[in-house]
């Protein structure tokens, strides 16, 4: 929604929602800060795009590296199957 200052009820943080532990990975200190949060988002997306077909990355981005492996492909998730569709739909 365009909100810095945003949180999810997963703790996830800022203009890409990015979760802390994600945001240490990368060296960022203020996942506030538009820019930082922006190039930890965009470092992340990178790393899993780098390591998964481009719809399982997107499901990882969303839910988790753990849950994409746990259920080989993107996880039955409501939310995380909107959030792929909705993607893709968008770069097509």
């Amino acid at each position: 929604g365009f909100q810095p200052h945003a949180r999810s009820r997963k703790g996830a943080v800022g203009l890409m929602q990015v979760m802390p532990a994600t945001a240490r990975q990368y060296g960022v200190r203020n996942l506030h800060d538009p820019k930082s949060n922006i190039e930890a988002g965009s470092k992340h997306l990178k790393s899993l795009l780098e390591r998964f077909p481009l719809k399982h990355a997107l499901a990882a981005y969303n839910a988790g590296e753990a849950a994409v492996r746990r259920f080989r492909g993107v996880p039955p998730y409501p939310e995380t199957q909107r959030y792929v569709a909705t993607i893709l739909a968008l770069v097509r």
